[in-house]
């Protein structure tokens, strides 16, 4: 069962700039091939989950005193600074020459 590699501590730590003694490189070549053989263990053990769809639900809340529709239209048309035809007056944004030039060329 001695199929983990010896690590060179000494190398590691130099490579990773840490000033370690003796008796921390003596330490841990004994420990890094303990921890290397349960981190083996562990990704054999993640490897057998098969993943799983996530659960499907539906996170909107349900309406339970709904109101009649259209009670609040002459309200809020009322409240709007200008309106024609039932519908609230905006100032346009969006001319629709660039809007149609935009996607007929590829977004330029």
């Amino acid at each position: 069962m001695n199929d983990v590699p010896k690590v060179d501590v000494k190398a590691l730590a130099e490579l990773a700039r840490l000033e370690i003694s003796d008796v921390e490189i003596t330490k841990l070549e004994k420990e890094i091939p303990a921890i290397l053989k349960f981190v083996e263990q562990i990704q054999n053990v993640a490897g057998e989950v098969k993943p799983r769809a996530p659960e499907l639900r539906n996170v909107v809340r349900a309406d339970e005193n709904p109101h009649e529709s259209g009670i609040y239209t002459e309200r809020l048309l009322n409240a709007a600074p200008k309106r024609e035809k039932g519908r609230i007056v905006v100032k346009q944004v969006v001319s629709r020459n660039s809007a149609q030039g935009r996607s007929a060329s590829g977004g330029k």
